[in-house]
């Protein structure tokens, strides 16, 4: 994109309606906060500037924006227009296409945005939206449009007549504007009654009756827009978002199973000919390598890493742990802060025990280990290469290379 494009993201918002002391935008969707998706879009875009509009609890909002977008403040909850007003001052000496986007709008797509600014500065349009036609439009404010099929007003569905609420093209809020038509004509916006707000989508009628042009784009999905306002919206939109990570992956040559039981996180990795079995659990910052086998009943968390061709089975929990190639985990196992090499055997029911109620210890198993079912490893802990323990050990000190222990705790029996 130039750099005469400017993208505001209103990010100011409580959570209300969701009943959460925790700024909206960073409720957790596919393992990060909703603005999270919103910044990469937009750095996707690659306008000349971001503003970041911040409001409630901002320290804790700040803390997802990268370096590069500016933040400001809107210090009273005043409504969208009063928060686009808060950021229109830090462009100051800007000219050019100003993007309005939301914090908790997570599923746009680079593709509508753009579709959008090209049509906006194509055509020469004053304020153009971003709407989408719905079969049943209820809760979104309806567009109003003239003779000439100009876009001339937008009416709330709680303000709406039988007439108006029997139209199907709806406002998502997004909108894009010349930088100056916004600018000179925010302040003629009046508070609404009841609640003493200024809202940005009255500027449209406000544009109409001026003789501005106002025109929209349709969006192609519209479940693009959805913005999210409850518990509700954010398990849908949670959904549709899981939806697209898992038809990425396996695009990419990735078999999963069973799409709907299995959850991914936005930013882990697999690689390609490896099965994801039902009932899975993949946390943010994964990672799996080719040709590997996991779950069903699996749950990978945080810092977990597969090499090549490793089977991570049946009622398998893994966290902060790093698995070799050709690695076997079958069944109802708990590997923790753990370093496990290539061609390890661990039997069924094996556990790290990697705390020990004040910090999390290490465990490392070396190549070619045979760990016996129902083993208890107590980190710290190091078991040395082509080791055997004994179905039912518990191992509380270093393993020898080639040596076979067993017992509570576990003493060697032998050298293999």
């Amino acid at each position: 994109m130039k750099n005469d494009i400017a993208v505001i993201i209103l990010a100011a918002g409580k959570s209300t309606r969701m009943k959460s002391d925790l700024p909206k935008v960073l409720h957790s969707l596919c393992g990060r906060p909703m603005l999270g998706y919103v910044l990469d879009l937009v750095a996707a875009l690659k306008p000349g500037k971001v503003v970041t509009v911040l409001g409630y609890r901002q320290e804790l909002v700040r803390k997802v924006i990268p370096s590069g977008v500016k933040a400001c403040i809107q210090k009273r909850l005043l409504g969208t227009a009063d928060a686009v007003k808060s950021g229109l001052a830090a462009l100051k000496g800007f000219k050019g296409t100003v993007l309005v986007l939301y914090g908790d709008n997570p599923l746009l797509k680079k593709g509508s945005l753009k579709k959008l600014l090209d049509y906006h500065i194509k055509n020469n349009v004053d304020a153009t939206l971003l709407t989408a036609q719905l079969k049943k439009p209820a809760g979104y404010g309806r567009i109003i449009r003239d003779k000439c099929f100009n876009i001339c007003g937008i009416v709330e569905e709680k303000d709406a007549d039988e007439v108006q609420k029997d139209i199907k093209e709806i406002n998502t809020g997004i909108m894009v504007f010349k930088k100056e038509i916004l600018e000179r004509n925010l302040g003629r916006i009046r508070a609404n009654n009841l609640k003493k707000e200024y809202y940005l989508t009255d500027l449209i009628g406000i544009l109409a009756k001026k003789g501005c042009l106002v025109d929209g784009v349709k969006l192609e999905d519209p479940r693009e827009a959805l913005g999210v306002n409850s518990r509700a919206e954010l398990a849908k939109a949670n959904s549709l978002m899981q939806q697209r990570i898992n038809e990425k992956f396996m695009q990419e040559g990735v078999t999963i199973v069973d799409p709907s039981t299995t959850f991914i996180n936005f930013d882990a990795r697999i690689g390609r000919d490896t099965v994801i079995y039902p009932f899975t659990v993949i946390e943010r910052g994964v990672k799996i390598g080719k040709r590997c086998s996991v779950g069903p009943f699996a749950h990978l968390r945080e810092a977990v890493e597969l090499k090549d061709e490793v089977t991570a089975g049946n009622f398998i929990e893994m966290v902060r742990a790093k698995i070799g190639a050709k690695t076997f985990v079958k069944h109802f196992s708990y590997i923790g802060d753990s370093s496990v090499g290539s061609c390890v055997n661990v039997g069924a029911g094996t556990v790290t025990a990697n705390f020990d109620g004040l910090h999390k210890n290490n465990t490392v198993i070396q190549d070619r280990v045979n760990i016996g079912s129902d083993t208890i490893i107590v980190a710290p802990v190091k078991i040395g290469r082509r080791a055997v323990t004994g179905a039912g050990s518990v191992v509380i000190k270093n393993i020898p290379e080639s040596t076979v222990v067993a017992g509570v705790p576990a003493r060697v029996l032998r050298k293999r």
